[in-house]
């Protein structure tokens, strides 16, 4: 079995329809990334040569982290903010020119949800509590497809570290610390959940005992 094949057995039955595993074929592509290649079709590309060094745990947490990202929606999309900014502001400039009110609201419209839409994929906190949320969406799958919590935690850390380590711009490494960090958090509150839960059920394996 190819790795891509194997991959494409990592996606939840629901989505393999929908959702395909290829190789990047960028030149000098990133290690695994999205694109939307249809109204209701997304594609996963990864980079093998760069991908196939890292840990099987590894790979299986940082793919589906691809997988938490299409399940919230936050998919990047190329570029169309940039053209609606464009066409937005040439009908507003349009619009004063001919002196018309209600369609120079709309390309003023037009523009500003471009522009919020721009600013939001250009938001570096957005886009690492995004991240955050698909490393918990990971989290979630690692455990569907047999994982025990404490191994999900630790291989998507260990994919975190690995990136680190990796990473030579400043900013790029900034994220994975950040993320990391955070699903340190994430595993402590997991850790002291599951304990809460362990103390309850030994208490009442106690009562049941000795009531």
């Amino acid at each position: 079995m190819s790795e891509l094949q194997r991959l494409k057995g990592l996606l939840p039955p629901e989505m393999q329809s929908w959702v395909f595993v290829e190789t990047a074929a960028a030149v000098d592509p990133p290690l695994i990334t999205l694109e939307e290649i249809g109204r209701d079709e997304v594609e996963i590309q990864v980079d093998l040569d760069a991908w196939d060094a890292m840990a099987l745990d590894h790979r299986n947490l940082l793919f589906w982290h691809e997988v938490g990202r299409i399940q919230n929606d936050t998919i990047p999309r190329d570029g169309w903010e940039m053209a609606a900014l464009a066409i937005g502001l040439g009908g507003a400039i349009g619009e004063l020119w001919v002196q018309d009110g209600l369609l120079l609201m709309m390309a003023l419209g037009l523009s500003g949800f471009a522009g919020y839409r721009l600013y939001l994929k250009n938001n570096s906190e957005k886009r690492l509590q995004d991240a955050i949320s698909a490393d918990e969406r990971a989290i979630d799958l690692a455990c569907r497809f047999g994982y025990s919590v404490p191994n999900a935690y630790r291989s998507l850390g260990g994919a975190l570290k690995e990136l680190v380590e990796q990473t030579r711009k400043k900013k790029r490494r900034s994220y994975y610390e950040d993320r990391l960090e955070a699903l340190r958090k994430s595993a402590s509150k997991a850790r002291a959940e599951m304990a809460q839960q362990e103390g309850s059920r030994s208490s009442v394996t106690s009562e049941n005992v000795y009531g």
